[in-house]
C-alpha cells in the first residue's frame, strides 16, 4: 500500500486514518479490537483519538476511547506498527479544557496512562485556545518533545489567520511548530479548508488529517431521505445535507460509484485522498463490514473526469 509522510514529521501514514471517537461510545471494547485487527491487517497504521472521546455519551467522563486503544496496543504487543495521533484542549469539564501549560502537562500523562504507551506520536491541540498565548501553549510542547512523550505535534479547529499566527510564534520564539492540521473537510464541506487553510498548509508542507470525511455519513448514500434520519445516531445531523447541493453531490457518486463498482463512501474518500494537500482522510467504522468499504477506498483510483463531475456537483 502506498504510503505518504505526514508534513515534514518524517512519520509515514498509509493513506486513511481510523477514527476513534466511536471507541466506547457506539462500539464496545470487542468490536473495537475486531475494527483495529482489521485496520492494522489491511496495511493501515494511524488511529485518530482524543482525551475527550467520548465523553458526551450517558455515563462516560472522557478518556473511554483512548482507554480501549491502550488495551488493544498492550494485547496486540504491536506499539511500533501503530501511529497513535491523540488530542487535549476540547472541554470535557469547566476545570478540564485549554491550552495553558499545565493543563497540557497534567493531561498528556492522563492520555499516556490510559493509552498504556510512553509516547505519543502526534499530539494535537484540539481546538483553539484564544486565552492562552501560543508561546505558552507551544513551550508546554516543547518540553514534551525534549522528554520524548510526544514525537510531532498539530492543530485541529483553527482558523488560518491564528495558525499563520502561531506558526510566527513558533519563528519567532525558537519553538516547536504545528506539522499537522486537523480541520473538517469532505465534499460537502469544502470552502472553509479551500479558500485559506489549503494555500497555508501546501506552502508550509503541513500534513493533514482532516475529520469527518463522509460528513457523518452523509457521504455514504444510505442517508436520501428525512425517513432515513432513524438508521444511525448521527441521522438526527442529515438535515442540513438535505438541499439540491447535497442531491446533486449524492448523484455524481452514484453515478461514479456505478462505473467503478465501488461504494459512494468509496469514492468520497478517494476524491479527498487525490487531494495533494490532504496526507490521509480520517473516517469511522461501527462494524466490520463497514471496515472494509472503508478499506476499499486505498485500491480506488479516480480519473481526472471523475474528480471534475465531484468537484463540479459539490461547488460552492
Amino acid at each position: 500500500m502506498k504510503k505518504k509522510i505526514l508534513g515534514n514529521t518524517g512519520i509515514e501514514l498509509g493513506p486513511l486514518a481510523f477514527g476513534g471517537n466511536v471507541f466506547g461510545w457506539t462500539v464496545d471494547e470487542k468490536t473495537s479490537f475486531q475494527l483495529l485487527d482489521g485496520f492494522i491487517e489491511a496495511g493501515l497504521n494511524l488511529i485518530d483519538t482524543a482525551d475527550s472521546y467520548s465523553s458526551w455519551a450517558p455515563g462516560n467522563q472522557g478518556g473511554e476511547s483512548e482507554t480501549i486503544i491502550g488495551k488493544w496496543l498492550m494485547a496486540r504487543g504491536n506499539r511500533n506498527q501503530v501511529v497513535i495521533a491523540t488530542k487535549v484542549g476540547w472541554e470535557i469539564t469547566p476545570e478540564r479544557e485549554g491550552l495553558k501549560k499545565d493543563y497540557i502537562m497534567t493531561s498528556v500523562e492522563g492520555s499516556l496512562k490510559r493509552l498504556q504507551t510512553d509516547y505519543i506520536d502526534l499530539y494535537q491541540s484540539h481546538v483553539d485556545d484564544a486565552s492562552t498565548p501560543f508561546q505558552e501553549t507551544l513551550e508546554a510542547y516543547s518540553r514534551l518533545l525534549d522528554q520524548g512523550k510526544i514525537r510531532a505535534i498539530g492543530a485541529s479547529n483553527i482558523k488560518a489567520n491564528r495558525l499563520k499566527e502561531a506558526l510566527a510564534v513558533s519563528k519567532e520564539h525558537g519553538l516547536p511548530s504545528y506539522q499537522t492540521l486537523q480541520p473538517e473537510y469532505n465534499l460537502y464541506s469544502r470552502a472553509g479548508y479551500e479558500h485559506e487553510l489549503e494555500g497555508l498548509v501546501l506552502e508550509n508542507k503541513i500534513g493533514v488529517i482532516c475529520y469527518s470525511a463522509l460528513a457523518s455519513g452523509f457521504l455514504t448514500g444510505k442517508y436520501r431521505s428525512k425517513e432515513d434520519f432513524s438508521k444511525s445516531a448521527r441521522g438526527g445531523g442529515m438535515q442540513k445535507f438535505m438541499n439540491e447541493r447535497g442531491q446533486r453531490i449524492l448523484a455524481a457518486l452514484d453515478v461514479i460509484s456505478a462505473h467503478h463498482q465501488a461504494t459512494p463512501a468509496q469514492v468520497s474518500l478517494a476524491w479527498l485522498m487525490a487531494r495533494p494537500s490532504i496526507t490521509a482522510p480520517i473516517a469511522s467504522a461501527t462494524s466490520t463490514e463497514q471496515l472494509q468499504d472503508l478499506i476499499k477506498a486505498t485500491q480506488l483510483t479516480l480519473t481526472e473526469h471523475d474528480i471534475q463531475r465531484l468537484n463540479t456537483a459539490s461547488s460552492y
